[in-house]
C-alpha cells in the first residue's frame, strides 16, 4: 500500500508527476527535471522530504547508546551542530547513512532515509533507551538555492540569519531548522508538525523565487555534488570506508564493524566510491561494469546527465589506487571512457556562502 506525506494533496496544484519511491508516492517532477534543477542553482527550489525518518533521543545515556551504533562521535557533538554519519552492522556494512543534529545539550535528533526506515526504527528501539520515533508526525520541507534565506526571511525567519553551514536551531515556535541539504546550494531543512506542513508549503509557493521540485532534480543536483543515494550508492554490502566516509569516522570510538574497517584501512586494498565524469553528454549508467587496463575493477552505482556541468556524470566504486582525479576507466558494454574526479563535480554551489 502506497504511503503519502501530509503535503501530497498539494502536488496536483502544480501538476506533479507522482512515482513510487520506497513505497511512498512522491513527485518525480512538476515543471521538468532540468528546469527545476536550474531553478535551484539560480533561485530557490522547495522539496517535500517528509518521507524521511526522524528519531529523538534525550539524556546522556541514550545519546551514548546511539553514538555506539554509528561511526561518528555523537557524545562530543556540540550543541547547535549537525554531523553526517552511518549506522553500521557488525560486519561493517552500512544500514543507513544519516544525519545527527543536536538542538539542545541533552537532545539529539537522528534523520534517516525512507528505504531502511522500518529496520532502523526496530534497531534503535532495541538498543537506545527511550528513543522516540517522531517520523509519523513530522514533516520535512527543504528550501534550497542561493535565494533560500531571502525566501524564508519573507516568511518571518530572520532569526536564522546567523545560522552557519551544518548548524541547527529550534525556533521559539518549536520548528527545527537546519542549514543543510542535498543540493550544494544554500539551503535550509525545516522540521515541522504534520498539522502545520500544508500551510507552510502554501506560504512558500506564493513567493516568486520559489519553484516546487521533485525527485528528478534532487537526483541530478546531488550527483553533481558527489552525494550518495542510500540503497543505491550506499548499501549493506559497503562499509563507510568504501563509501568515501573516512573523514566522518571517529576512530577513537567503538562501533560495530570497527575491526573490519581498521583492517580495510590498514591494507589500503579496497574499493572506494568516487565521482565520475564523461567527456561528453553520455552518462555512465547504474550497473555498468568499470574496466581499467582490460580488467574489471568496479561498477557504476549512479549515473545521469548533469545540467549544470553539461556532461554525463555519475558515482562508482573503483580500487583505492585508481581513485585519483584524472584516472580514466571504461564503463559499460561499449567501454565508454569516463574520468575519476574529486567531488564536487559542480564547484560553484552557494551552500557555504555567508548570508548577508
Amino acid at each position: 500500500m502506497m504511503r503519502y506525506t501530509p503535503i501530497a494533496p498539494e502536488y496536483a496544484r502544480h501538476q506533479g508527476r507522482v512515482v513510487d519511491f520506497h513505497g511512498w508516492g512522491l513527485p518525480l517532477h512538476f515543471f521538468g527535471i532540468i528546469e527545476e534543477h536550474a531553478h535551484v542553482r539560480s533561485q530557490a527550489g522547495v522539496f517535500d522530504c517528509s518521507h524521511m525518518g526522524e528519531f529523538v533521543v534525550r539524556g546522556d545515556t541514550a545519546i551514548a547508546a546511539l553514538s555506539d551504533m554509528v561511526v561518528g562521535d555523537l557524545v562530543a557533538l556540540p550543541v547547535g551542530r549537525c554531523r553526517y554519519t552511518a549506522l553500521v552492522q557488525d560486519d561493517g556494512g552500512i544500514i543507513d547513512d544519516c544525519v545527527a543534529m543536536k538542538p539542545a545539550h541533552d537532545e539529539l535528533m537522528l534523520v534517516t532515509n525512507a528505504g531502511p526506515l522500518h529496520e532502523v526504527a526496530a534497531l534503535l528501539e532495541a538498543c537506545v533507551p527511550g528513543v522516540e520515533n517522531i517520523s509519523h508526525r513530522t514533516a520535512k520541507i527543504d528550501v534550497q538555492g542561493p535565494l533560500a534565506f531571502q525566501v524564508l526571511q519573507a516568511l518571518g525567519f530572520d532569526d536564522i540569519r546567523e545560522l552557519g553551514f551544518w548548524n541547527v536551531k529550534r525556533r521559539e515556535d518549536g520548528l527545527i531548522v537546519a542549514r543543510a541539504g542535498y543540493t550544494g546550494e544554500l539551503g535550509y531543512e525545516l522540521y515541522t508538525p504534520n498539522s502545520a506542513a500544508v500551510s507552510l508549503w502554501r506560504a512558500l509557493m506564493e513567493l516568486s523565487p520559489v519553484m516546487p521540485c521533485g525527485l528528478g532534480a534532487r537526483d541530478t543536483l546531488r550527483t553533481e555534488m558527489g552525494y550518495p543515494l542510500s540503497g543505491q550508492d550506499v548499501t549493506k554490502a559497503r562499509t563507510p570506508l568504501e563509501a568515501g566516509m573516512e573523514r566522518f569516522i571517529a576512530w577513537h570510538t567503538e562501533f560495530p564493524g570497527k575491526q573490519t574497517l581498521l583492517a580495510q584501512r590498514d591494507s589500503g586494498d579496497y574499493q572506494v566510491l568516487t565521482p565520475l565524469r564523461s567527456p561528453d553528454r553520455r552518462a555512465p549508467r547504474f550497473g555498468y561494469v568499470l574496466r581499467h587496463d582490460g580488467r574489471d575493477v568496479g561498477e557504476v552505482t549512479s549515473g545521469t546527465f548533469g545540467p549544470s556541468v553539461q556532461c554525463g556524470i555519475g558515482l562508482g566504486y573503483v580500487p583505492l589506487a585508481l581513485a585519483q582525479p584524472g584516472t580514466s576507466v571504461q564503463a559499460g558494454p561499449r567501454e565508454q571512457t569516463v574520468f575519476v574526479e574529486k567531488p564536487p563535480l559542480y564547484k560553484d554551489g552557494s551552500g557555504r556562502n555567508p548570508v548577508t
